[in-house]
């Protein structure tokens, strides 16, 4: 994965931790905590019961392994951390992945076993593992360009939530039926993320719509 692309994830992730919290690195978060239990609502959308008929919702799914990088991303800060720094690691343990090469087509037995083993890993540790994530994204087929998209629209749709009264409860998450997140993946791609403003294009996209939905 791109290093410039990792730093400005970083210093969104910084941003959006410091809207919750002024001082979330010395609060020592259990963010690891978080990622897993993500890594459980991950494998709801996935399907994991024998004893009845499940269809993978791969897009819900895509957009969990999202969820989990917010938490892993935050997990690797510490009072010293360098960002540039922690990019060009971050950059490296992706590129030793080789999570861009020959992504597999998504299968629900890889996704199991890579969910499992990041949880595992978070849970003895209370640490994250950017090689397993990595190894996540690939069973997911969710490419590095694919992660950044989408990390994208949904770090701008947490500033988005906390405009609206997510802290204080008044947000309301469901719009005409569906969450907020399906309506951002809807979003996104009619939206163009190589475009210097592409944040702030998204914003204004989900403005509108929930404008429209209140």
């Amino acid at each position: 994965m791109n290093r410039d692309a990792v730093l400005n994830m970083l210093q969104m992730q910084h941003r959006m931790n410091t809207r919750v919290h002024e001082h979330w690195i010395a609060q020592n978060f259990e963010w690891y905590r978080a990622a897993w239990i993500e890594c459980g609502e991950l494998m709801d959308h996935v399907g994991y019961k024998w004893w009845k008929k499940q269809t993978p919702d791969m897009e819900q799914v895509r957009l969990e392994v999202v969820d989990i990088w917010h938490f892993g991303l935050s997990a690797l800060f510490d009072a010293e951390t360098d960002l540039p720094d922690l990019a060009k690691a971050i950059s490296a343990n992706f590129d030793a992945a080789s999570t861009d090469e020959g992504a597999p087509e998504s299968d629900v037995a890889q996704i199991h076993a890579a969910t499992e083993a990041l949880a595992q890993h978070a849970l003895a540790s209370k640490t994250f593992s950017v090689p397993l994530f990595a190894e996540l994204m690939r069973a997911c087929g969710l490419s590095a360009d694919d992660l950044y998209r989408h990390y994208i629209g949904k770090n701008v749709l947490n500033f988005f939530r906390q405009d609206h009264g997510y802290q204080d409860g008044t947000y309301v998450k469901q719009w005409q039926g569906r969450e907020d997140n399906e309506h951002l993946s809807e979003l996104l791609e009619s939206l163009d993320d190589a475009a210097p403003d592409f944040p702030e294009q998204v914003y204004q996209a989900l403005e509108s719509r929930y404008s429209a939905a209140s």
